[in-house]
């Protein structure tokens, strides 16, 4: 009889024997393998976490108003939405109106936060510690599970500080030791964990040496004194929790993260432990996945069998209407952006030596991996550590060299202050490449890269500009190395086509866009990724008899002012569209620029994402949802053109 369809929640789990846990945690890998593969997912970190999340929800009384389970990042979060009523849901995991691929209080009253960014447990958990502790409420167990490389960041080491100077605290630190982040786990702390990985030799050399110091016989008072201070020295020098202890925190293991009975016993021992505690565990990530031991990296995250399509919406097409071939001809080919990226700056690096990467635990997501190859002394993976990942950029273009920081949209944002600090204030030659930029898709609300316009573009001795094709993609990389101060560049996590789009070859130059299409009625201003769909509107528009003009601004600092108040003075209705919050955007920029110019006769339609925290799902369905697909954006400039015909008759 199968275990697992019987646990719903963690009362469940706590009938079982002990004797039933090991068939159990078999049975949530064999699902886990089988439903994340069909949906896609962080795969490799869950099935690392199996026993140990069992352990956990046996031994704490884990719930709303009850002990409490913090995630650091929260991808290693299914095995806990299994056990807490959510294993039906996982089919629609990731996907829009789905189960969430990270823990979220806005879907379970068991998940305290809605996290996904690294370094931030061990804060959050003392933060509701203390809280709790304030208002009285019944004492209870906060347990903060963080990642050997999660525990790297500078976030932290802070919270490490704190809670150490609070030994009537008890917070429970579990660190979970896989070696990996998503690529392996990089610096000076990764390479102490793997001596601590061979701590059991330290063990038992310490147990061997205090029992020969033991034996020695006693001869006088001065080296009955001698031998306690030996032994003392002995614990202290082989005691692989040492950075911990002196920090403050009881430290235990490391243990065996894959022998629930083990660690079940030690959780026990450890919830009558008071103040601050650490628990080292060592896992294999992916564990039971062919092969992930050999790739751990690639079973990170995994892609579903089957990606779902964007519905077909009244008056669109499935396929993309500029690029739809002609009887006979082939469609135009495409490239993902980030591997396009990758290629381009090894090319740039390989012509100019003093260009250097710099990366913050993502070289496979930014496609770093070829110009690590073959290019090592001049790659850097700093860590989970964006903001010294910024100021180490700063340093290095102080020193002449060409910082190329590859770092995800989302992800910048926690090194904010160094690009103020440290780039723009020094008047720094740096390029800030922002991958992921707009939605994202399944990893949702803490991953859509819906903010670096608004608070990159008030910053003095920044430029900002975004391609919307491949060609252009190198373009502005050639561009931003010989440009003067901080340039950043957003492109999506999705495919831009090899060619240029029509009329879009012109040589980049400093704030100034290019008209791909004329039209008498209406103009279109794009950025970035969503060149590309306003060319498809327009084509739409055409269809019926509307004539749009569609304008790559290529910059959105500086603006082509002159660009875009000529489009305001030629057409009663001008539509910015962008892949971005519209508060503090590229539309605003937009908007700014018109109203500083005095420009009149005209109606501004502001086309992005809404004032909310855009959920997880399907990028296409998501841009379906929030208007910005091409039959979206061109519906929206029909009504808009109808309000504006009413208005005025």
């Amino acid at each position: 009889m199968k275990l697992l369809p019987t646990i719903d929640y963690p009362e469940d789990l706590k009938r079982l024997a002990r004797a039933d846990l090991e068939p159990l945690c078999a049975e949530i890998r064999e699902f886990l393998i089988e439903s994340v593969s069909a949906t896609g997912g962080h795969l490799g970190s869950n099935l690392g976490v199996v026993e140990l999340t069992v352990a956990l929800h046996y031994v704490f009384d884990i719930g709303p108003e009850k002990d409490r389970l913090v995630f650091d990042v929260s991808h290693q979060a299914y095995v806990h939405k299994m056990l807490t009523g959510r294993r039906s849901r996982f089919p629609t995991l990731r996907q829009l109106n789905g189960l969430c691929g990270f823990s979220s209080q806005y879907e379970s009253d068991y998940d305290l936060f809605h996290v996904s960014h690294a370094g931030t447990a061990v804060s959050t958990a003392l933060g509701y510690l203390v809280g709790r502790d304030q208002r009285d409420a019944d004492p209870r167990r906060v347990v903060a599970l963080v990642g050997d490389a999660g525990i790297g960041a500078g976030m932290a080491f802070e919270a490490l500080n704190h809670a150490g100077s609070l030994p009537d605290r008890n917070l429970l630190v579990i660190l979970n030791d896989n070696q990996w982040s998503i690529a392996r786990s990089v610096g000076a702390l990764a390479r102490y964990f793997d001596k601590v990985r061979a701590s059991e030799r330290y063990v038992g050399l310490k147990r061997d040496m205090l029992s020969s110091l033991e034996m020695i016989p006693l001869v006088g008072t001065p080296l009955g004194k001698w031998i306690p201070r030996v032994k003392e020295a002995i614990q202290h020098y082989m005691n692989p929790g040492l950075i911990f202890e002196e920090l403050g925190w009881r430290y235990f293991g490391p243990i065996d993260g894959h022998d629930v009975h083990r660690l079940i016993s030690t959780l026990d021992d450890l919830d009558q432990t008071k103040g601050p505690v650490l628990l080292h565990v060592l896992t294999e990530k992916g564990r039971g996945s062919p092969g992930a031991a050999f790739a751990s990296d690639a079973h990170h995250s995994v892609k579903p069998a089957k990606s779902p399509k964007a519905p077909a919406t009244p008056g669109s097409t499935q396929e993309p209407v500029l690029l739809k071939p002609t009887r006979g001809a082939q469609p135009p080919q495409t490239v993902s952006c980030p591997v396009h990226f990758g290629r381009t700056i090894l090319e740039l690096a390989r012509e100019d030596p003093r260009i250097v990467a710099i990366t913050a635990a993502m070289p496979h997501g930014t496609c770093l991996m070829a110009f690590r190859e073959e290019l090592p002394e001049r790659f850097f993976d700093v860590g989970i550590c964006e903001q010294h990942a910024v100021a180490f950029a700063g340093g290095l273009a102080a020193a002449g060299v060409l910082p190329v920081a590859a770092i995800y949209s989302t992800f910048l944002q926690r090194g904010y202050d160094q690009v103020v600090h440290d780039l723009s204030l020094q008047s720094a030659h740096a390029i800030l490449c922002m991958d992921r930029a707009g939605i994202v898709g399944g990893d949702g609300m803490t991953a859509n890269g819906a903010y670096d316009i608004a608070y990159l573009r008030t910053l003095p001795r920044t430029t900002l500009l975004a391609p919307a094709d491949a060609p252009e993609m190198e373009a502005m990389l050639r561009f931003a190395c010989g440009h003067e101060g901080v340039v950043a560049l957003r492109w999506p996590k999705a495919d831009f086509r090899l060619e240029p789009l029509p009329g879009n070859d012109e040589p980049v130059r400093l704030g100034r866009g290019v008209v791909l299409r004329e039209g008498a009625d209406l103009a279109l201003i794009a950025y970035g990724a969503m060149v590309q769909s306003s060319l498809e509107a327009a084509q739409l528009l055409a269809e019926e008899g509307v004539d749009a003009s569609v304008i790559n601004a290529r910059f959105c600092k500086p603006l082509d002012r002159e660009l875009i108040q000529e489009a305001a003075r030629g057409h009663k209705l001008v539509v910015t569209v962008e892949d971005h919050s519209l508060q503090g955007g590229f539309g605003s920029a937009v908007a700014e620029c018109l109203v500083d110019a005095g420009a009149q006769g005209f109606r501004l339609l502001r086309m992005g994402l809404p004032d909310r925290f855009v959920e997880h799902g399907n990028r296409d369905l998501l841009l379906e949802r929030y208007g910005l697909s091409p039959a979206r954006i061109a519906a929206g400039c029909r009504e808009e053109l109808g309000r504006l015909a009413h208005t005025r008759a």
